[in-house]
């Protein structure tokens, strides 16, 4: 049996709000009593977490207790070696932002955001944190009149403009990170997917210092493929950070705990991450954002913690296994995967040695592509048969 013990250089990292989280939903109050941010980063440090994250009212969610908070806060990390690699901004829980923060209709609401935001980034830097994370949560719209799309991506655009010029300013070791959702709270949220938050970034003044934080849940909700996912902000070289939760394909954002849900599609998260047998691998926290259900008490959110890191472990040892397998590189090759890596036009080559060229049609319909064979292996590396 191996050791799934966590170690630092496994770089876990969990968001005070995870373990946090009270179990309020729409149909009830708080299941959990309040848990204390800065008890929690230590009990995660004992669990083998490496860093923590937090929204600023996750942290202090009092003014008159800000300073305070903070410093047990920084004590917690000095003694527990843990660091903040990540923060974000709450603006979607305060009424004042019940439609839009950055993108609301109202002007005033828009420039309070902002301020919220460039007030957290000093927060951030000040601890040393290299992410900061943008969910646009309440950028949405549930009528179709309510809201011009096309101003909301201008100020959208614009405020990212304006925190990058002032972390540029600052001379902080900043970079952001859009996490993309397509709804829940709101109808629909602007920058749905991966895709879409991509094409935005192509239109900012510095678009080397934004990337993406894409969440399992959040592209399983639109019935898209995770692993495909980081796969594309790997290729762009955009994945700036990660959300690790489960989710049972396109419902309701369910924040289980990572492994929990699509068991499949977790297998194949962890082998994009590790770079599917190619140099293109994600290096970053590995980052879990869930919720521990709310039957739970305070012993499963533990437990639930502990679950996550043990099951990215299990799941990562299965996958370097099946990219060890000579069997499995056997039928790597009989489905002609590293093929694809060939240019299809080869340099030298002219349109019209494509076009000249004799094409056997009768094979090429005909032809083996070994695919079945090649997912039972994985399959059988996920089930732990080989």
């Amino acid at each position: 049996m191996s050791d799934y013990t966590p170690r630092p250089e496994d770089k876990f990292s969990f968001g005070l709000w995870t373990v946090g989280w009270q179990g309020v939903d729409v149909f009830g109050p708080a299941s959990r009593e309040l848990l204390d941010p800065v008890a929690a980063t230590y009990r995660l440090a004992e669990l083998g977490a490496a860093a923590v994250t937090f929204h600023d009212d996750d942290l202090l969610p009092d003014d008159a207790e800000r300073e305070a908070t903070l410093t047990q806060f920084r004590k917690a990390l000095d003694e527990t070696g843990l660091v903040v690699e990540m923060v974000t901004t709450n603006t979607f829980s305060d009424p004042v932002f019940k439609e839009g923060a950055i993108t609301a209709n109202n002007r005033e609401v828009r420039r309070y955001a902002l301020a919220k935001v460039l007030r957290n980034i000093d927060l951030a830097a000040s601890l040393g944190a290299q992410t900061f994370v943008m969910w646009g949560g309440r950028e949405g719209a549930e009528h179709g009149g309510s809201k011009d799309i096309g101003a909301a991506l201008d100020r959208y655009r614009d405020a990212l403009n304006t925190v990058c010029a002032y972390v540029k300013e600052q001379g902080y070791g900043i970079r952001f990170a859009l996490e993309p959702k397509p709804n829940e709270p709101r109808g629909d949220i602007l920058l749905p997917t991966v895709g879409h938050a991509l094409a935005l970034i192509n239109e900012l003044e510095h678009p080397e210092m934004v990337g993406l934080n894409p969440e399992v849940g959040h592209e399983e909700m639109a019935g898209l493929n995770f692993a495909h996912g980081i796969s594309q902000a790997l290729w762009h070289g955009k994945l700036f950070h990660i959300d690790l939760n489960g989710q049972h394909g396109p419902r309701f954002d369910q924040d289980l705990r990572f492994g929990a849900g699509n068991l499949r599609g977790a297998f194949w998260t962890v082998d994009a991450m590790l770079g599917a047998g190619t140099d293109r691998r994600y290096d970053g926290y590995v980052h879990f954002d869930y919720k521990t259900p709310r039957v739970e008490a305070i012993d499963g959110v533990w437990e639930s913690a502990r679950g996550c890191m043990r099951n990215y472990l299990i799941l990562r040892e299965r996958v370097q296994a099946f990219r060890a397998d000579p069997d499995v590189a056997a039928a790597l090759e009989a489905a002609g995967v590293g093929e694809l890596r060939e240019p299809t036009v080869a340099p030298g080559e002219s349109l019209d040695d494509i076009r000249n060229a004799s094409y056997d049609l009768v094979a090429l319909r005909e032809r083996s592509v070994a695919m079945e064979a090649l997912d039972q292996l994985a399959m059988e590396h996920l089930l732990g048969a080989r």
